[in-house]
Order: structure tokens, then C-alpha cells, then sequence
């Protein structure tokens, strides 16, 4: 399970559950730093570097949705994120996702399964580049440096819906299943039934709500397609 010279943030305002979390990841091999409130940890990010962010939401000052805005689209930081929360609603997913958010754990939750998610988000961020580009109709995806553009537009994607669309693109315009998304992008830990419907939500949203024509197309029950409409 170990990945090699990982540092990890814990942004964490209860003490004895980030000293848990810490000592379970630095038994672990992992490098572990802290930050009791959503400032401090966007200050330590500024100033360093982690392989990945372990954030709760519910915090005193700013929130972890409001971090996680500000390390994408103010810091352009793409460092993976998993959120902890206590609330269990779709719409808090869909927040976290929407933020930058690329994995959603409630709390409780047992050390394991924390640590199986971040050696699956650490792997697949620093996953060896392609050094080809995706092309489905004007939609672009370079994936040497990790830039998605449609016609003369930049689009921001988490690292996770980065490894979603490169699926989808890699496969088009042939369907792939719900089932195949999830074990590539999870593998053995796949999440609830509502994180891959959150991050193809925003998907969507990124990749065709401003544009006129629709690429992204759901086949009911079966899977997903991306394509022009003519091939769906």
C-alpha cells in the first residue's frame, strides 16, 4: 500500500483526530503536515509541496469548499483532495466535487479505507504522461500537459475527472460502462454510487453546458458516450 516520498496536509480543527490520521499515515512511510483551520493550510500551501490534502469541511473561519476553491482557481493548484465530512447529502458532495474536490469520505471511517484512497489518488496524479493528445470533435486533451481545451477555451478539471474524460476520449465514440469507469478510476475501492454521478455531473457541466453542441451523452442503464450526436 506504501507510495514513495508522499507528503500529506491534514487540515483537521479536532486535534486528536489529526493526530490519528497523522499517526496512522507517518506508520505508514508517509510525511505528514497540519493545519487546524482553513488559512493556515492555504498559507502551508503556498509555500510547499503536497502529494495530496486530506480537508474537512465544517472549520472554524473558512470552510474546506472554500479552500479547495482557492488552491484551484487562485493557487492553480491540481494537489488531489479528499474531503472529510460528517454530512452525508448529495448536495455537499456535489459542492465539494464542484470545488475541486476529487474524493468525498465520511467520518467515521476506518484508517484503511483513508489510506487506500490516498495511495489510489497519489498513483494515478503521478501516473506516467501519455505524450499524445485526445481529440473528440473541438474538444481537446493534451495529455503530456494535462491541458483540456474546447475550441479556444481552457477547461479546469479535478485530477479524478481528468482520469474520467481521458477514458471517455480514449474510448470514443464507443460506450463505456458505468462498471469499467469506476474500476479504472478506483480500482478495488471504488466509492458510493454518488461520487461517479457527481463527477460526470460536473463533467458535463464543464465540458458542454457552454458550448452549443453536446458531446457528453448518457445511454440509460448501459453507460456513456462521448461523441458527436451522429454517433451516439
Amino acid at each position: 500500500m506504501k507510495t514513495t516520498s508522499a507528503t500529506i496536509l491534514i487540515v483537521e480543527d479536532h486535534q486528536d483526530l489529526a493526530a490519528n490520521i497523522g499517526d496512522y499515515l507517518e506508520a505508514g512511510g508517509f510525511q505528514v503536515d497540519f493545519a487546524a483551520d482553513g488559512l493556515s493550510a492555504i498559507g502551508l500551501c503556498e509555500n510547499n509541496h503536497y502529494d495530496l490534502i486530506v480537508l474537512d469541511i465544517m472549520m472554524p473561519g473558512i470552510n474546506g469548499f472554500e479552500v479547495c476553491r482557492r488552491l484551484r482557481q487562485e493557487q492553480h493548484s491540481d494537489v488531489p483532495v479528499i474531503m472529510l465530512t460528517a454530512r452525508d447529502t448529495l448536495d455537499d458532495k456535489l459542492t465539494g466535487f464542484d470545488q475541486g474536490a476529487d474524493d468525498y469520505l465520511l467520518k467515521p471511517f476506518e484508517m484503511k479505507e483513508l489510506e487506500a484512497r490516498i495511495v489510489s489518488l497519489i498513483r494515478r496524479h503521478r501516473g506516467d504522461l501519455e505524450t499524445s493528445t485526445l481529440s473528440v470533435a473541438d474538444l481537446k486533451f493534451d495529455l503530456q500537459t494535462m491541458r483540456v481545451t474546447r475550441g479556444d477555451k481552457v477547461i479546469k478539471l479535478s485530477p479524478i475527472t481528468l482520469h474520467i474524460l481521458r477514458i471517455l476520449m480514449r474510448e470514443s465514440p464507443k460506450l463505456v460502462t458505468r462498471e469499467r469507469i469506476e474500476t479504472e478510476v478506483w480500482g478495488d475501492e471504488a466509492p458510493d454510487s454518488d461520487t461517479l454521478r457527481s463527477h460526470l455531473y460536473n463533467l458535463r457541466k464543464s465540458i458542454d453546458k457552454p458550448f452549443q453542441e453536446s458531446l457528453m451523452h448518457t445511454i440509460p442503464g448501459v453507460g456513456y458516450k462521448l461523441c458527436r450526436a451522429e454517433e451516439v
